[in-house]
């Protein structure tokens, strides 16, 4: 039973006046990390057969265990909603539900989950009810896919061999590196739903890379792993295979790429498969290079590149819909969309036009019937939208919202932002997208803040930008320009534009961000001597190697696993071998230049220079980390802190790989960068005092200090007559008294009330009707109205009581444990033995916040009046945790309403 399809309803009810609503940002349109880290996103959406149902996957942030997991739902194309399409959640809970495939049928999906160490089959009807487990496979199971109405086909091992048993009982925490004596492979297996028996279906020796299933299932392409080492050097790419399942035919395949295959997708008749490779004028290492589409052509054995006519190769990759495919065609900081006609064997291409979406559209996923298309939009500016539209060649008609994610988002200041284009290394044009200042005005200078893409083969485009390691919508709204540069080694940007820096690293990216500031400092936009720069992996590396070259040029730096020197890289790093020797120009053992070793891994090592930064800089870096090895962080912090010319902080996150995925290590992660480069970019110092503890004694002592006093007696002076402070719980609201009122208060308007020496600020126990006559004379002697809370104010404040009252002076406090209604009748008894008051002066227990306003003694010291009898607990009252409804009560003050 694991789990249900529900909808769940939350009601929030609130008073008709609103006034004891929970406290909100000052500004609830600002961006906060929570905001940036908890962005909803519609993630691997898949069609039903019929193309009637998507399901899809969002992920969704588990406090409890401190990680976001995955859930599923279904949209009903058939079903029409204002904001999109009927949508169910059809997972939930703490566990990671992924990899869903509809039943042929499409009545049922099946997925896999995290739950039970992820060795479970799930099937789950779209029709209502609870997943069922359909079977379990001891040695696990993965990458399911649907090969007919009854046969799935999976990866998965053999078993453990007795050399793995055998190790195994050691019991000890070794780990083996790499052992090329017991590569053990894992096979493609198929499992039939019907009569649940299990079949190896692939004889390989080596693991299994990738496979794809045909679209009738007659067809199976798969890879193989060729040598241990292939993460780390890149020789020897998988080999390619394609088994015809009808007759049981295995043929290898595409032997001729000097680039390894990927993305490999069936035509609807199945006569080929599209797929993509790079290319690279120096393909030795699999390096930098463009990617280009190909068609393997199933009864001639032949492949063909198909002239996509675009000379930047293939961007964000490509859909098959029937024979025909829809290509995203790399365009610097956007992506074009095509359309490319199957015509025996040549392709004709028809541009895709969405009006004003255009190259900002990302498609999501085509029906394999080619009848409807699911895609996204968005820009810089603009939160991501989803879309649903027929297609029918180029042509996307009746289109509409598939389903409307961030509805509360979509509220908060987006950032201006624009492609910006400027001259660079070697005269060729450089892009980046641009963010303007929240509260921006022409001709006047702003700092900028530097936010560098990792990679190198990556890139910025002109789209929604928005995550723990990048979020130029909380930088903006602090008042600066945030330019992201796709420096020479980027991606989209054309072959020799991302080859550029091989053996050539640094020179051109820094000279393109260089020059980037000067056009902006020139322009009239940017302060130079406000001017910082962030980035995560690459953008660590640049932005360290920006602060070596030009030591003067930033106040501050916030780099997160980057790399300081290269020697060590090449061995630690997971893909060091092909990184370095690609970029490096060989291994360091290598004799260059005339000498015995490749200079390049000293030259081009920040480390070995480290003593050149002046720039304040904070240092992240997960303790998992191979594909930045962790260490590097430990070498520039050391560097940096014995050279002792700049403040350092170094943050290391446990059991973290090369990106962070534990929630409260996103959110440090930012709260650090942000407070620091408001430090040394804003001069901003920390007002926080570090010894200071808000919720101690001394800080209740100094939060009640700034209530109103007059020589030492709480209130305010009005004719020289003492009153009570009253505070506004919101903007154009009543006012409600900050304590109770007072003996000494009260004394100003009954001179013959009295009460024991030095309590003066101890709570008046009258009559209401005594409360009343008070109300009455405050309201004359101010010109004012005030008035004791009326039913609907009271029953807010008994809730706020209730919810406080564990912190207050009640008769649970006085218990010192956990007190039961039992106890309470007993304890009570033991009250008759008291010669002292229970009482205190107000304000001695913890405050209550209302919104931004502080209030004191709701949940004790006493009971108080209300229009239509009392509310809130004394010192001698149980405050029953079970039972918040107001009780009797023989210790009874009043706190004022004013109007």
């Amino acid at each position: 039973m694991i789990n249900k399809i529900t909808t769940v309803l939350l009601f929030l009810s609130f008073s008709i006046t609103q006034t004891f609503a929970q406290s909100a940002q000052e500004d609830p349109k600002l961006w906060t990390p929570e905001d940036i880290i908890n962005t909803e996103s519609m993630r691997s959406p898949i069609f039903s057969p019929d193309a009637t149902m998507v399901v899809w996957s969002k992920r969704i942030p588990v406090k409890k265990k401190d990680k976001f997991v995955s859930n599923l739902f279904v949209t009903r194309l058939a079903v029409k909603e204002k904001q999109g399409y009927l949508t169910t959640q059809l997972t939930q809970g703490e566990e990671n539900d992924y990899n869903p495939v509809f039943s042929k049928d499409g009545k049922a999906i099946y997925f896999l989950s995290s739950r039970d160490k992820g060795k479970k089959l799930w099937k789950l009807s779209l029709y209502g009810g609870e997943a069922e487990e359909i079977e379990e496979f001891k040695n696990g199971i993965s990458s399911i896919q649907l090969k007919d109405d009854r046969t799935l086909l999976f990866t998965s091992k053999d078993g453990k061999t007795l050399y793995d048993q055998n190790s195994e009982e050691l019991k000890d925490d070794v780990e083996i590196i790499e052992d090329s004596l017991h590569w053990q492979p894992n096979h493609i297996y198929a499992f039939d739903l019907k009569d649940k028996e299990t079949t190896r279906i692939t004889t390989n020796d080596k693991p299994i890379e990738d496979f794809v299933v045909s679209k009738n299932g007659n067809y199976l392409y798969y890879s193989t792993a060729r040598s241990l080492s292939y993460a780390v050097d890149a020789q020897k790419d998988p080999y390619n295979y394609l088994k015809n399942l009808k007759t049981g035919n295995t043929l290898q395949i595409l032997k001729e790429f000097e680039f390894p295959i990927s993305n490999v997708s069936f035509t609807q008749d199945e006569s080929g498969f599209y797929f993509s490779s790079d290319f690279a004028s120096d393909p030795k290492w699999n390096g930098a290079g463009i990617s280009e589409l190909y068609f393997y052509d199933i009864a001639s054995q032949k492949t063909q590149k198909v002239n996509i006519d675009w000379s930047l190769g293939l961007g964000n990759g490509f859909n098959v819909s029937g024979n025909d495919v829809v290509v995203s065609l790399a365009n610097k900081a956007t992506m074009k969309l095509a359309y490319y006609k199957k015509q025996g064997t040549s392709w004709s291409k028809s541009v895709i036009d969405l009006g004003a979406k255009n190259n900002h559209v990302t498609i999501e996923a085509i029906a394999d019937n080619s009848s409807k298309v699911i895609f996204s939009h968005s820009t810089a500016s603009k939160l991501p939208q989803y879309f649903v539209a027929d297609i029918k060649g180029s042509k996307f008609q009746n289109e509409s919202t598939f389903i409307t994610l961030n509805k509360k988002l979509a509220k908060k200041y987006m950032p201006k932002s624009e492609i910006m284009t400027w001259v660079g290394y070697n005269g060729d044009s450089v892009t980046g997208i641009l963010y303007y200042p929240k509260e921006y005005i022409s001709g006047k200078k702003y700092p900028l803040m530097l936010n560098i893409h990792g990679g190198p083969m990556s890139q910025n485009l002109d789209e929604w930008s928005g995550s723990w390691a990048y979020y130029p919508a909380i930088l903006t709204q602090k008042n600066m320009f945030v330019l992201m540069p796709n420096y020479h080694g980027s991606t989209n940007h054309g072959l020799e534009y991302a080859e550029a820096i091989k053996g050539n690293y640094y020179e051109p990216e820094l000279e393109d961000i260089t020059k980037g500031i000067d056009k902006l400092v020139n322009d009239g936009k940017v302060d130079r001597d406000q001017m910082g720069s962030m980035g995560w992996s690459n953008g660590a590396i640049i932005t360290t190697m920006l602060t070596v070259k030009y030591p003067d040029l930033f106040k501050v730096a916030a780099p997160g696993a980057g790399d300081v020197n290269w020697t060590s890289d090449y061995g630690t790093c997971q893909f060091g071998v092909s990184f370095d020797q690609s970029y490096f120009g060989g291994a360091p053992w290598d004799d260059t230049a005339g000498k015995t070793y490749n200079e390049n891994y000293l030259i081009k090592s920040p480390l070995f220079e480290i003593e050149k930064i002046k720039t304040p800089t904070i240092i992240f870096h997960g303790s998992e980390d191979r594909a930045v090895p962790r260490d590097q962080g430990w070498e520039y912090y050391r560097g940096l802190q014995q050279v002792g010319k700049t403040p350092v902080k170094f943050l290391w996150f446990p059991g973290q790989p090369h990106g962070l995925g534990k929630i409260t290590h996103q959110l440090r992660k930012m709260k650090e960068e942000i407070a620091w480069i408001d430090t040394y970019l804003f001069d901003k110092k920390p007002t926080e005092n570090e010894a200071f503890k808000e919720e101690s004694p001394l800080g209740t002592i100094l939060k009640l200090a700034e209530a109103k006093q007059q020589s030492g007696l709480y209130g305010n002076l009005e004719k020289n007559v003492l009153i009570p402070e009253t505070v506004l719980l919101k903007k154009d609201s009543i006012s409600l008294g900050r304590f109770e009122v007072t003996n000494a208060q009260f004394k100003a308007f009954k001179t013959d009330f009295d009460y024991e020496v030095g309590k003066d600020n101890y709570p008046a126990l009258v009559t209401k009707s005594s409360a009343i006559d008070y109300t009455t004379w405050l309201s004359k002697q101010t010109e004012s109205t005030y008035r004791l809370p009326n039913s609907k104010e009271a029953d807010e404040l008994q809730k706020l009581a209730a919810k406080n009252a564990k912190e207050q002076n009640n008769l649970n406090y006085w218990a010192g444990y956990a007190l039961t209604p039992e106890d309470s009748k007993l304890l009570k008894q033991k009250l008759n033995e008291l010669t002292t008051s229970l009482l205190k002066p107000v304000g001695s227990h913890k405050a209550i916040k209302i919104n931004e306003s502080l209030f004191y003694d709701l949940g004790g010291n006493v009971s108080e009046y209300s229009e239509n009898g009392n509310y809130d607990y004394s010192a001698y009252d149980y405050a029953d945790p079970y039972d918040v409804t107001t009780k009797p009560s023989e210790h009874i003050g009043f706190r004022v309403v004013k109007q």
